[in-house]
């Protein structure tokens, strides 16, 4: 907060190293929100503190481990399913290339459609908002400093605060505040797509090599180790990200794909026995 916030009442508490935002009701607030005011945290009003664009890079970087992972699996699961039935480096590369374009344009699609839906309601958020503060100035002032007061300051300096925000850019504050959006960050549909089709098809071109490149009689156990080794990677990788133990996140990850492989593989002999 800025010198003008430091008047307080006789009874309120004083700011540790003139820091309102320090203290929260649930304790001193995390190391990475010390030192800002209420409004630069989004999700004020769920009373959520995120790490701005530390929090959006990691949510942009988790994606991609989880896209790949998908990739990986997939694929996998469909080559060594071919890989079942047949040795004919033909099939196992059409169907893995097939299996790799037919995901990646799907999360692709997907992503996109998600994305515009969410963007589409940001903006009918910030329109709604724009509208109130216009209708009702002192409502969404008095709703502002409520907010702030939620979030550990003391009525006086949050009605201050409230105040030389409005003043400031009412929009951007209470956007950020009530709403947890950045006015200038709108989640983007094509980025979104775009990392979904390159992380999916980064993943899946590892069990198509795997599949096509060695020779037939190493294919199917190069294709499970490399896919095995990478699955541990990429659940390590998401549970680093989201700050959760690692070992059960390699456990679920490489079992799950193991049990992809078996299944696939499982068909595909029994199909190609019976000649189908």
């Amino acid at each position: 907060m800025s010198e003008r916030m430091s008047g307080r009442a006789p009874d309120s508490e004083p700011p540790r190293g003139e820091r309102p935002y320090e203290e929260t009701p649930d304790g001193p607030a995390p190391e990475e929100t010390r030192g800002e005011t209420a409004a630069d945290v989004p999700g004020g009003a769920h009373g959520e503190a995120h790490g701005g664009a530390l929090g959006s890079r990691l949510n942009w970087l988790r994606a991609a481990v989880l896209g790949a992972n998908d990739g990986i699996v997939s694929t996998a699961g469909l080559v060594v399913g071919v890989a079942g039935a047949t040795d004919d480096r033909g099939a196992l590369l059409t169907a893995g290339l097939a299996g790799l374009l037919a995901g990646s344009m799907s999360m692709a699609a997907g992503e996109y459609v998600s994305v515009s839906t969410q963007r589409d309601a940001e903006k009918a958020a910030l329109a709604m908002e724009k509208r109130e503060l216009r209708e009702q100035p002192e409502a969404e002032l008095a709703e502002l400093a409520g907010m702030l007061e939620e979030r550990g300051l003391s009525r006086e300096v949050a009605r201050e605060a409230a105040q030389q925000l409005t003043e400031r850019d009412a929009l951007r504050a209470h956007a950020r505040v009530e709403l947890g959006i950045d006015p200038d960050e709108l989640t983007n549909p094509w980025h979104a797509a775009w990392a979904s089709f390159v992380a999916f098809t980064v993943g899946a071109l590892l069990p198509l090599l795997a599949i096509v490149l060695p020779s037939t009689a190493w294919r199917l156990g190069v294709t499970v180790g490399s896919v095995l080794a990478a699955l541990a990677l990429t659940g390590w990788s998401s549970a680093r990200l989201g700050a959760a133990r690692a070992r059960p996140a390699v456990v679920r990850n490489v079992a799950g794909g193991a049990l992809a492989m078996a299944v696939t593989y499982g068909a595909g002999a029994l199909l190609g026995a019976v000649g189908v």
